[in-house]
């Protein structure tokens, strides 16, 4: 099998294991992190109904030309935060990737921001 391959089947593995134990609800909604080469993409999702109450990126976060990505990740939370007036209290689902670096950034920006997890 192709090495892309298994790597791909090991993403998907713990993506699974990581959204068995975590469920967003109206009250208590899931707070998702998606990583791709272009940016860092943050959403509130309620799984119940289905539907995402409110989104991030990278780009909608004002940032000088020095900013680090890391800087640019806790900014992006503390938006989100932001943006979800009524909502206090999230569940969070960092997906297939390791709570470090944008990650944890991004979590910790939307804590700052007033979420509690």
């Amino acid at each position: 099998m192709l090495k892309s391959k298994v790597k791909q089947e090991q993403k998907l593995r713990r993506r699974r294991r990581v959204r068995a134990k975590v469920k967003g609800t109206a009250t208590r909604p899931r707070l998702s992190v998606f990583r791709s080469g272009r940016g860092l993409f943050l959403q509130l999702i309620d799984d119940a109904a289905g539907r995402t109450l409110a989104s991030v990126k990278e780009s909608e976060v004002k940032a000088g030309a020095k900013t680090s990505p890391l800087a640019i990740a806790e900014e992006a939370g503390k938006l989100l935060a932001s943006k979800a007036k009524k909502i206090t209290g999230v569940v969070f689902d960092r997906g297939p990737y390791k709570y470090h670096g944008r990650v944890k950034a991004a979590a910790e920006g939307a804590r700052a921001g007033g979420l509690e997890f």
